[in-house]
Parts: structure tokens; C-alpha cells; sequence
């Protein structure tokens, strides 16, 4: 939470109230300084002064709502300013409490407050997952995605634990709402937690459900994922990243069917286990850092999920479904030329279907051409000097940066490595000064727009499509660079 309050005794008699609750207390003595710690900090609850110098604690509730609208407000007044009080919650307020304060009646109003921000968050979290799971299948016929769906096919009514191995954005969730969706639990919750976004300190609970006043900040009992899970399927993607302790208890859980929440007594756990890694456990196993026993119990039914480069065949229809899911969320509908799509399928794909999923909702946001061409598609994968995808020699008459020359006889590319080096050997080991970065973009932008711009004749919509750029972005880069045409050659 944090206190606002230009009176420092007044500061300081709160933090204490709080902190002696278990709370984690953050101050400021202005609006000004109070904004500021929401723009770095993640707060539940901001308790406010009404009447301040400066900006009062009304603008500072119209600032945070805006600045982050989740966080709730509660406002302190002196007698006299209960009406100002009274608009400050029609303006989004949670509650109000009057001067001189009492600490059972900030506490339960703060406390009341940091749950109802809990509880919002949650909901929108839900709702979110909910989207997810509406708008997301799993598309493609090839042989490599046919043999491990006819095996989760096979495992799903079973009650097994599944272990999903594969690259970081092959879909490994997907694949357990699959085998979810297959099995006797289809009716009951799935839930999915990223072992590796939720801080160590807090997984526990955040897994096993706590109880009140079981630790330091735990104002009110609250269930875990397993605990939501029941009856369903509960997948813990990142299974690699979880701590030793949390490992026990996760070991419990498959031997016994049983866990304990923190602070709390021992709860039967009617849930099916599906676990993702894209790290080789037994690696982590040799290393430490993961238990043997455990991963026994995980590997039943092990599945390995082909990268998108194993399964290029898939690469024309994931296009077309993603395209067609940026278009359901207004965007123009788009296509993709054959040497376009051709491209993809040679493409390495190192961040596999999340990066086309990215590629494709970028392709359709940004470009007003209702067919991608292949030069869009080269220009956006940054295949332009790329060893591991060299483009083919362009057909005859058409316009391409790679085929350009600068001075004759260098190409653009050999042009621009050899420009980087030399600015970068200048500076032997030592850091780059400040804006260097900035400076070699800059360097770099004139010759390739000078070079674009001669090799169509000055012509921008042109021009704009061979770099890949929007019309207007070029226009004012030409203008920021006062870029002038530059003599080429083919």
C-alpha cells in the first residue's frame, strides 16, 4: 500500500499502524511524489490526505485511476470535506474515513480495499484466459504434429501425468488443453500456472492456497491453483524452474494425493497433472537442480512437441489462421504471395509459432497491401544480410535492395557490414560512448533510403514498400535526414 500525507507525523503514525498489520508500506509526502512510486511500484491500495498543498489528493485519485485503474483509493478527510469525500468515490474512490483516524477503521477499510483489488485482478486474469482459450486451436496436418496428437489422443482419458517437452512457442499449452479437452475431466477447470513468472517466494502459496495470517502480508484465506484445479487438469508450465522446496511438496502431491496449504491442514487433490519444460530435466537432474524422484513421476507419458522448423508444411495454414484471427479483431484481411509464404517455410523460426503468430498480426497491422509480398516478409524477418537464409538473385526488372551496388563494385550489405565494423573497431574494447547506437542507425538509414529512393526514382510508395517501411515513417525519415538520391548501380 501507500500513504500520502503531507504532514510527516502523520506519515509515520500510519506506516507503523500498517506495518504492525504486515503490510508493505510505501510513503509519499505529495500527489507529486505519489505518482511518481506508482509508475515504479505495483500498489494494491493507495491511502490518501483529501485536502493537500499543491494537487489535491481529488487530482491525485483522477491521476492513479488513470495511470493505473486497478489500484484502489482510499481517501482520509477531516470534518467539514465529507461531501468533497462523497464525489472523490463517485469519481472511483473505494471508501472514505474521517480525521481524527481510528486504526481498526483504516485497517478493515485498506484491508477491504486490497481484497476487492485482488479479487478484480483475478476476474480480468480469468477473463483473459478465457479469450485465450476461445481463440486458440491447434492447426496443422503434418506428420511430425499428427504423431503427437494421436498420442495425447491416446493418453487423455487416462488419468496419467503428461510431460510435455519442446522448444519455448511450440504450442505446449495448447497441447494440454488438447489432452484436457480429451479427457473425463472436460467439464472441470484447467488451469495454467508459469512456474517461472511467479516469483519463488510466493509459488508456494500462489500453488498450495494459504492461510490467514499465515505469513506476512496474507490478510485473508485464499485457495490455490490446486484448489481451482479440482476435478480438472492443472499444467505447470516451466516445471524446470521451481525450487527445491516447492519440488517436495509437488512430489507429495503425485505420491500421496494429498498437499497442505501454507498454514494450513492437509487437503486431498482430485486433480490431473500435465507439466511443460522446454529446459532437459535430466540435465538439471546431473546439475542438482532438480530431483530424480520427481521426474519419474512427471515422465509417464512423455510428449515431444516438434519445432516449427520440423514441421514447415504447417507454416501456409498457421499463416492463414492467424490472419484470419486478426481480421475477426478488425483488421484488414490479408494474404501472402507464394515466394512470401516459400520464404516462411525456409525461415529457422527460432521463436516458433509465437514468432509467426507475432509476424503475422505485425504483417496485418502495419501494411495496407492486401497480398504480402516477398520483399515485406524478407524486410520484417531481417533476412536482408542474413548468412542462414541468403535471398535468391531477384527476376528480371525487379526492384530489390540486395541486388543494389554502392560505388560500383560492393554490395549494400558488404556496404553496411563493413560501416559497423569500422565504427565499432574505433572504439577497440572499451564501452561505446552514449548515443553511439543511435549514431549507426542513422549512419546506416541514409544510404539504404538514398539507395531505395534511386533505385525507384524518387518515387517514396515505392520506395517504402522495397525497405519495408510505412509511407508517411519514410516520408519523415527523408525529411529528419534531409536524405538526398544516391547514384546506384545493378
Amino acid at each position: 500500500m501507500l500513504v500520502v500525507d503531507d504532514e510527516p507525523a502523520n506519515l509515520a503514525s500510519i506506516e507503523k499502524i500498517f506495518q504492525r498489520d504486515g503490510m508493505r508500506v510505501l510513503t509519499a509526502d505529495g500527489a507529486k511524489a505519489a505518482l511518481e512510486v506508482c509508475r515504479t511500484h505495483r500498489v494494491q491500495v493507495v491511502l490518501t490526505d483529501l485536502m493537500m498543498p499543491g494537487i489535491s489528493g481529488l487530482e491525485l485519485l483522477r491521476a492513479i485511476k488513470q495511470l493505473s485503474p486497478d489500484t484502489e483509493v482510499v481517501m482520509m478527510t477531516a470534518y467539514g470535506t465529507v461531501e468533497t469525500a462523497v464525489q472523490a468515490m463517485r469519481e472511483g474512490a473505494y471508501d472514505f474515513v474521517e480525521k481524527p483516524l481510528k486504526r481498526m477503521t483504516i485497517v478493515k477499510s485498506v484491508r477491504k480495499a486490497a481484497e476487492r483489488q485482488s479479487l478484480v485482478a483475478e476476474n480480468r486474469s480469468l477473463r483473459n484466459e478465457i479469450k485465450l482459450l476461445t481463440r486458440r486451436e491447434i492447426v496443422g496436418s503434418s506428420p511430425a504434429l499428427r504423431r503427437v496428437l494421436d498420442v495425447a489422443t491416446q493418453a487423455a482419458p487416462s488419468s496419467a501425468t503428461v510431460l510435455i517437452l519442446g522448444e519455448s512457442g511450440t504450442g505446449k499449452e495448447l497441447v494440454a488443453r488438447f489432452i484436457h479437452d480429451h479427457s473425463s475431466r472436460a467439464k472441470a477447470p484447467f488451469v495454467a500456472v508459469n512456474c517461472s513468472a511467479i516469483p519463488e517466494t510466493i509459488l508456494e502459496a500462489e500453488l498450495f492456497g494459504h492461510e490467514r495470517g499465515s505469513f506476512t502480508g496474507a490478510f485473508a484465506r485464499r485457495d490455490g491453483r490446486f484448489a481451482r484445479a479440482a476435478g480438472g487438469t492443472l499444467f505447470l508450465d516451466e516445471i524446470g524452474e521451481l525450487s527445491p522446496s516447492v519440488q517436495v511438496k509437488l512430489l507429495r502431491v503425485l505420491q500421496e494425493g494429498e498437499y497442505e496449504p501454507v498454514g494450513g491442514d492437509t487437503v486431498r487433490a482430485d486433480v490431473r497433472i500435465v507439466a511443460a519444460t522446454n529446459k532437459d530435466l535430466r540435465v538439471l537432474i546431473q546439475q542438482g537442480l532438480f530431483r530424480e524422484d520427481l521426474f519419474f513421476r512427471l515422465n509417464v507419458v512423455p510428449l515431444r512437441l516438434p519445432p516449427l522448423r520440423e514441421r514447415a508444411e504447417d507454416i501456409g495454414d498457421l499463416a492463414r489462421h492467424f490472419f484470419t484471427q486478426a481480421h475477426s479483431e478488425g483488421l484488414p484481411l490479408k494474404s501472402m504471395e507464394s515466394l512470401a509464404l516459400d520464404r516462411l517455410k525456409r525461415y529457422k523460426w527460432p521463436g516458433n509459432i509465437r514468432e509467426l503468430e507475432n509476424l503475422i498480426r505485425r504483417l496485418a497491422a502495419l501494411y495496407p497491401q492486401e497480398v504480402i509480398s516477398e520483399q515485406i516478409v524478407i524486410a520484417e524477418l531481417g533476412l536482408e544480410s542474413s548468412r542462414e537464409n541468403p535471398r535468391p538473385t531477384p527476376p528480371s526488372g525487379s526492384a530489390s535492395l540486395s541486388a543494389l551496388q554502392v560505388n560500383g563494385d560492393e554490395s549494400l550489405g558488404m556496404s553496411v557490414e563493413r560501416h559497423l565494423a569500422e565504427l565499432f573497431k574505433a572504439h577497440g574494447d572499451n564501452l561505446p560512448p552514449p548515443g553511439l547506437y543511435h549514431r549507426i542507425l542513422r549512419e546506416i538509414e541514409y544510404p539504404l533510403i538514398s539507395i531505395a529512393l534511386a533505385a525507384t526514382r524518387g518515387n517514396q510508395i515505392k520506395a517504402a514498400e522495397l525497405l519495408g517501411l510505412n509511407r508517411n515513417t519514410l516520408r519523415k525519415k527523408v525529411r529528419d535526414l534531409d536524405v538526398r538520391l544516391m547514384r546506384t548501380t545493378r
